[in-house]
């Protein structure tokens, strides 16, 4: 009752407070003015006269925090520790212990230790559960217990943490964290040279430009950028990571809002470095944002060949807004397009479904436009790869898995009973994925269909009319045929699996720096763009 009474009382009538200002305020004035003045007295009765103590600070968070919800996910209230946050990966710089954590109501996991820094060096390790931090318990802390992590640098903490079921305490010496938007170039044979970018922060255009001088400079005539898994970022950097290929003066993308000001053309400012040297660019599903800026452009342009699979498909531009007592909004104020002139948003946020989910623009309303040299692309669902490689494709029975932790848990139970000699010769076996199966048996792991939650929601109904007698036989029969669905799904998407599992797994070892010497040896996106560009004749098909 409590959730319920703060949607639909506080989260409503707070939504004018948000509006205050822009166009909105203008035209409305008289019921943004009445409405902050209802919002105002109920907030103040509320307080006052609830019959339990509430916490204004933690209430107001929520409220504002559940109310744009209802718009989409990349519109967000940042508190003043989440300014800090967005801070921190915009630019890439902040002080601490070097290590992605992952945030538990009762302890802190350590989900990736860079290599060399503080937490590394403390012997940390990924999947190492921290429960107390200077004496103080992560469990029950007042706040978001990883802030406990920061602090000035040199300064020293102790860390308890749990790994494989012991306790353990090491001191951790804080220092200044340099996240690199490029963790990584090298060259993949004596003509072809690879660049990482993980990430659109700050640093993003400058270090693509050094990596890819570099390789020019060690000899490569070729390069493949991945941009897999890379969620976007900044959106000049994404223009002057575009811009490193192609020349001064090219339009990169448009912005298009409902507040003629937003409404802008992007185009090169500088002198490239080289419009010539062939490109393939890695995509995957979780290429989102600035990602999809680049890979787009670069296709509509007919200046790369896009390998992998769909892209995320978000073509939506944020704007932070400062508001009082240092916290902020960010919120969305425009579509982007590329070139060609296409939007590739693939989730309707503002027609939603009867659920009220986000619908995903349907295949047959997509619209075509047509490249620098007249080939067909489409909007409305990501960017869709010239080559496309299925196995990198993920489904809803991967996602799930990947939302569970189950590939980043198993592979940590995998770390501590294996010793691996040569990590570049390593493959998963049959008999290491039955093990990976038999885990999701025993794990918790649920996965529910949607088949399955209709047929539950008819369940329910059924008992309102006496009728569930009747139908609960036939519903056991159809959720066991669902389960061994289920089951065949795992066995039917092995090879996607097998390479997340190969992933997680590599990385225990050899840290991320080596997952991508491993890729360069074993990766079947890197394998095609090697073979794409090796191959003249081919790669100029692909662009004509």
């Amino acid at each position: 009752m409590k959730n319920i009474f703060k949607r639909r009382i506080l989260i409503p009538v707070f939504a004018v407070v948000i509006l205050i200002t822009g166009s909105s305020f203008k035209n409305d004035f008289f019921e943004i003015a009445k409405q902050i003045e209802i919002f105002t007295t109920l907030f103040k009765e509320l307080n006052m006269n609830y019959v339990d103590e509430t916490n204004p600070a933690e209430l107001m968070d929520n409220a504002i925090k559940n109310m744009l919800n209802d718009l989409d996910p990349y519109t967000k209230f940042y508190n003043e520790q989440d300014v800090e946050a967005e801070r921190i990966r915009r630019t890439g710089d902040y002080t601490g212990v070097g290590a992605r954590i992952r945030t538990l109501k009762d302890k802190l996991v350590v989900v990736e230790p860079y290599k060399d820094y503080p937490a590394d060096k403390a012997g940390l390790k990924a999947g190492d559960q921290i429960t107390a931090i200077d004496g103080v318990s992560v469990s029950g802390y007042d706040g978001d217990a990883s802030n406990l992590l920061k602090g000035a640098p040199n300064s020293a903490l102790q860390v308890t943490y749990t790994r494989q079921g012991k306790s353990n305490t090491t001191s951790v010496t804080r220092s200044e964290i340099e996240i690199d938007a490029v963790p990584h170039f090298s060259m993949i044979d004596d003509q072809t040279g690879y660049i990482v970018l993980q990430k659109f922060n700050a640093k993003a255009s400058s270090q693509t430009g050094y990596a890819l001088k570099d390789l020019k400079a060690q000899g490569a005539k070729k390069i493949i950028l991945d941009l897999r898994g890379n969620p976007g970022g900044l959106l000049n950097e994404a223009v002057n990571v575009v811009n490193l290929f192609v020349p001064k003066g090219q339009l990169v993308v448009t912005t298009k809002s409902k507040v003629k000001k937003y409404n802008k053309t992007y185009y090169t400012k500088k002198e490239p470095i080289d419009i010539n040297i062939p490109v393939v660019v890695l995509i995957n599903g979780r290429s989102a944002s600035a990602s999809e800026i680049v890979s787009g452009t670069l296709q509509d342009l007919d200046r790369a060949v896009v390998v992998g699979s769909r892209s995320f498909g978000k073509g939506l531009v944020q704007r932070p807004k400062k508001l009082t007592y240092g916290t902020q909004l960010k919120v969305t104020i425009s579509r982007y397009y590329t070139p060609s002139g296409r939007c590739i948003q693939a989730l309707d946020y503002w027609n939603r479904d009867d659920s009220g989910n986000a619908v995903r623009v349907k295949q047959e309303n997509y619209n075509v436009f047509k490249t620098k040299n007249g080939r067909k692309v489409f909007d409305g669902g990501g960017v869709f790869p010239d080559e496309a490689i299925e196995v990198t494709k993920n489904t809803a029975i991967t996602d799930a898995i990947l939302s569970s932790q189950s590939v980043f848990d198993f592979a940590t139970t995998y770390y501590y009973d294996h010793k691996i000699e040569d990590i570049n010769n390593f493959k998963l076996t049959d008999a290491d994925f039955n093990a990976f199966k038999s885990y999701l048996n025993t794990s918790g792991f649920e996965f529910e269909t949607e088949t399955e939650k209709a047929l539950k929601k008819a369940l329910e109904v059924s008992k309102t009319e006496n009728l569930d007698d009747d139908i609960s036989k036939d519903y056991k029969t159809l959720i066991t045929n669902l389960d061994n669905s289920k089951a065949k799904a795992v066995q039917d998407n092995k090879k996607l699996l097998i390479n997340l599992l190969t992933d997680e797994i590599v990385k225990r070892y050899v840290y991320r720096e080596g997952l991508y010497e491993y890729y360069k040896t074993n990766n079947e996106e890197i394998k095609k763009a090697t073979e794409i560009l090796a191959n003249t004749s081919q790669y100029n098909r692909y662009l004509n």
